[in-house]
């Protein structure tokens, strides 16, 4: 799949027929509001066997085309404003890589070819469209996947019941994890109830493995002291790991994940201690147990929500941990990027350096979020999904922008009471860019916060650019 950036005057159907594709199929792709209505600046996901490829530092055109096993001359006539000469090529600039084909020569198997290609049959059988998989017929053309790096992928879920079940049925096929939130702690050990068997029945019948996540914090309470008493308590620590193993294996968990946010910087060393604790109690019963942290860019960064979280020790202790490199856009804050991919590279600069690479998972947001202008301190902006986002701007006829910085789009509008607002969501261009940073940092994996707010584009693009694996 490539992405186009719709420019002035462009039609889904001129698009279409610029790519070889058809108007329906890109509209369904992209699950647009209204096809006829195009934004200048809107990103289109194109459901094409091409890719595109963003030129790095110290690249060139042949080693491109080597990575990839296409001729390089395929390449240059893909991009036809682009010469073969290395010094035209310069960093950013977006190569448009042709697909992969091989023509059936007579007596192979799809068993032969996937072989020869290293990729799997199935892989074969949902890129072509072929009729008999035992029987091919020589000459004909099959298109062969690229090699695609191999990740896991959590979901956290706020939603409960039938409602968590949809959520996790319409996204599982994308999913290693999904983490019903939350089991919220109390001062005794005990924990709050959640109504997550649906959310998990759905999970197992699609090869997903359900993570149970603990919190200290609530929309009302910050958790500070809560998770000082329980941190200081080595007897409600025990009984809280008896309840969550309780829960673990009446509801099917397989995983822990701990969330325990705006702890002191004198419980730091107590944090890691029941973090230990509690892998030393997880793992002999087949469980394993991750961590959710805060985006730090040092050791020493100060603040409440930072202190506590010890990337170096966590990364020693736990199985792996999600980077929570989101909501920088803050709902109370003033309008900007919710996940400016600059402030998280400057995080993930940092995690790599105390915490194993195979145990870093990316946060990343679903939603959209809108700002009254000028905004005023303590106005919370309304937060909503990617498609609201794009009907949002069609109904006030506006422009998308583009921060080439933060890479993530946004726009201005005037409603029809008079006031400003600025928009700032995700995109195809934007969401790529992230896959991009996953493959360059070689993480684990990515980690999604939070299921129920549609974004199309973001799982075709996350199941063409990965393998998801499953448990």
């Amino acid at each position: 799949m490539i992405i186009h950036v719709v420019r002035k005057g462009e039609t889904l159907s001129r698009i279409a027929n610029q790519y070889g594709s058809q108007s329906q199929l890109i509209a369904t792709a992209n699950e647009l509001p209204d096809p006829n209505q195009l934004l200048v600046g809107q990103s289109l996901v194109i459901p094409i066997a091409a890719i595109h490829h963003t030129v790095r530092g110290g690249e060139t055109l042949w080693g491109i085309s080597q990575r990839y096993g296409i001729q390089l001359n395929a390449i240059l006539q893909a991009n036809p404003t682009v010469s073969s000469q290395p010094s035209s090529l310069s960093i950013g600039t977006i190569l448009v890589i042709p697909p992969r084909t091989h023509v059936v020569q007579a007596g192979e198997t799809l068993g032969q070819i996937a072989q020869q290609y290293q990729v799997e049959v199935q892989a074969l059988i949902q890129m072509n469209p072929i009729q008999q998989p035992n029987r091919l017929i020589p000459g004909t053309v099959l298109i062969i996947p690229f090699p695609k790096p191999v990740i896991e992928v959590n979901a956290y879920t706020i939603n409960t019941g039938e409602t968590a079940a949809q959520d996790v049925q319409e996204v599982a096929q994308y999913l290693s994890y999904i983490s019903p939130f939350v089991y919220s702690i109390k001062e005794d050990g005990t924990l709050t109830s959640l109504n997550d068997e649906l959310a998990i029945q759905v999970a197992n019948e699609h090869h997903v493995v359900p993570m149970m996540a603990i919190t200290n914090f609530s929309s009302t309470e910050t958790g500070t002291e809560l998770a000082h008493q329980v941190l200081s308590s080595p007897q409600i620590q025990d009984k809280l790991l008896d309840n969550i193993l309780r829960v673990m294996e009446e509801k099917g968990y397989r995983g822990l994940n701990v969330d325990f946010e705006n702890v002191r910087q004198s419980d730091r060393e107590a944090y890691n201690r029941f973090l230990q604790k509690a892998v030393d109690r997880l793992h002999p019963r087949g469980f394993f147990v991750s961590t959710a942290v805060a985006p730090k860019t040092s050791s020493e960064q100060k603040g409440l929500l930072y202190e506590a979280h010890d990337y170096e020790a966590q990364g020693r202790i736990v199985d792996f941990i999600i980077l929570m490199t989101y909501e920088w856009g803050y709902r109370f804050g003033p309008p900007q990027a919710i996940s400016p991919i600059n402030q998280m590279k400057k995080v993930i600069d940092y995690a790599v350096t105390v915490i194993p690479r195979s145990k870093i998972f990316m946060g990343f947001q679903l939603y959209a979020r809108d700002w009254l202008l000028p905004h005023q301190q303590g106005q919370e902006a309304e937060t909503f999904d990617m498609q609201e986002a794009i009907r949002r701007a069609l109904k006030y006829k506006v422009a998308i922008q583009y921060d080439t910085v933060t890479q993530s789009p946004f726009f201005r509008y005037t409603d029809g009471q008079g006031r400003e607002h600025e928009v700032w969501f995700e995109d195809a261009r934007s969401a790529q860019a992230k896959f991009d940073l996953v493959k360059q940092y070689n993480l684990r994996g990515i980690s999604y916060w939070v299921l129920g707010y549609p974004f199309p584009q973001n799982w075709l693009l996350l199941g063409d650019n990965f393998t998801i694996r499953k448990r």
